[in-house]
């Protein structure tokens, strides 16, 4: 089997930088389920991957785009998310479960406390400068 050199692929990306990332992307979405385009000899994905774009049968502005989809993506806090949850069938670790949550609780609202009066002494400090 001949080997895939960066030569071979610039045609198809404008650095050996893009390569590398579009590759990877590649070699992720071979891993995740995706069928090579290629036929692969028992080939490792890497190898896979970059033989498929040195070929020229792959999409490289789908795969360009799908790297960076695969960035773009804003993980969104749910509102139960900061809550813990014990899966403990032994009542005394959900006690402490609790106890712990509890605790969290109350530091985040002295932290909240302490921010508010620092607040309110530096409105106090400027509003006496002037």
């Amino acid at each position: 089997m001949a080997r895939t050199v960066n030569s071979d692929t610039l045609p198809f990306v404008s650095s050996r930088y893009e390569l590398g990332m579009l590759s990877s992307q590649r070699v992720r979405n071979l891993n995740g389920g995706a069928a090579p385009v290629i036929e692969t000899y028992g080939d490792k994905p890497p190898v896979i991957a970059l033989r498929e774009i040195a070929s020229g049968k792959l999409s490289v502005e789908q795969l360009r785009h799908e790297f960076v989809q695969s960035y773009k993506t804003i993980p969104v806090a749910d509102e139960t998310e900061g809550a813990i949850e014990s899966k403990s069938e032994d009542p005394s670790l959900r006690e402490l479960d609790a106890e712990l949550e509890d605790a969290i609780i109350a530091e985040d609202e002295m932290v909240a406390e302490e921010l508010e009066d620092v607040l309110d002494d530096s409105v106090m400090d400027s509003g006496a400068e002037e």
